[in-house]
């Protein structure tokens, strides 16, 4: 069923006009349907805190034909914000003490931005802590995303990430690596995702959490894991979330840093993502605009037009696929009560006891 737009979030508009089904709330109300509450812990900075929040929010409501999804974005007061940005926050998105009171059925959080290497120094650590504490007595399932997945493998799972040598951004091939487990057990066995990051935890740091790896990829390391439960808390490392132009949108500002002076070499492009028409465009553009500022001529405009044409999401479907299974399982297993995260029956630390026959070790 369609996201209900119970409030004036110009999200909801911004996926109408792209062809997405809306509901208003007096049609919600009209049809017998359980409705889900998801709540979008939003932690990305101003540049990027719409994108992502419709990137989550499409993302949850193609996913699923079950229920209709009531998406509560919050963040966290402590993060550095622009007048602009907190004025938006303040006229469209929910404090966390009204979404603690009235509960959840599900938590998504995004990564951030973070500058210096230690998390346990960022402005966000203490409250995402109270956060995914409460979330965890409270809430049937957590989904972490990048950089929310490698703040919680730390604080609670002692797992600290590893720098890479360099940016793994690009869209990877992953394949399934624990088939049975009904979060994957419908999507295609190989699958793409992309990747943007400087840092990584390892598939034996995972492990020596007892988590489970359910995907992964031979270049970009694991993508999908789970608590030791089954499900209690869902970790990505990728972003299945982003549009077909994220990472065009990331390259072209990387390449504006670089003729701005603010990085010293001219970024390497994304791998896996452009094909070979496109790769000579940004070819011909690096020539042009290398030879304009040695120059001291007027820097030509990136072609993110001709570029985009050339693009393809081949991620898009098995991302909907998981997030499908998130949410038939929440569906299947969270009370009805809203403040309540399971079931009577639902044992929570096995909550997957019926749909996970788990394989001996």
């Amino acid at each position: 069923m369609p996201l209900v737009a119970h409030n004036e979030l110009p999200t909801f508009a911004r996926l109408r006009e792209a062809g997405h089904q809306i509901l208003e709330p007096d049609r919600a109300l009209a049809q017998d349907i359980r409705e889900l509450h998801i709540g979008l812990l939003n932690m990305m900075p101003d540049a990027a805190l719409a994108a992502t929040e419709r990137q989550f929010f499409r993302l949850i409501g193609q996913s699923n034909q079950i229920a209709q999804f009531y998406v509560h974005p919050f963040t966290l007061a402590e993060l550095p914000r622009s007048a602009i940005s907190r004025e938006y926050i303040e006229r469209y998105y929910e404090p966390f003490a009204k979404i603690r009171e009235e509960g959840l059925d599900a938590l998504v959080i995004t990564g951030a931005n973070v500058v210096g290497p230690d998390l346990s120094t960022q402005p966000f650590w203490e409250p995402l802590i109270e956060v995914v504490d409460w979330a965890y007595q409270q809430v049937c399932s957590t989904l972490c995303s990048c950089l929310a997945t490698h703040a919680v493998l730390q604080f609670r799972y002692g797992q600290r990430r590893r720098p890479l040598s360099q940016k793994r951004w690009g869209v990877y091939v992953h394949r399934v690596v624990e088939r049975n487990h009904p979060l994957v057990s419908t999507v295609n066995t190989r699958f793409d995702v992309p990747h943007s990051r400087f840092n990584q935890i390892d598939r034996a740091q995972f492990e020596a959490a007892g988590l489970h790896v359910l995907a992964e990829s031979d270049e970009a390391g694991v993508h999908l894991a789970v608590s030791p439960d089954g499900f209690r808390q869902i970790f990505l490392q990728g972003h299945p979330e982003y549009d077909m132009i994220s990472l065009l949108k990331e390259y072209k500002r990387e390449v504006n840093r670089f003729a701005a002076g603010e990085r010293a070499t001219y970024p390497p492009v994304p791998e896996h993502y452009f094909g070979p028409q496109a790769l000579a465009i940004l070819d011909e553009h690096r020539v042009q605009l290398l030879d304009a500022m040695d120059q001291g001529r007027d820097r030509p405009a990136f072609p993110e037009q001709h570029l985009t044409r050339q693009l393809d999401n081949t991620w898009h479907d098995s991302a909907e696929g998981v997030i499908g299974n998130w949410m038939g399982l929440i569906y299947q297993v969270t009370n009805s009560e809203r403040k309540l995260p399971f079931m009577p029956h639902v044992d929570p630390h096995d909550p997957l006891a019926q749909s996970w026959p788990r394989l001996p070790d």
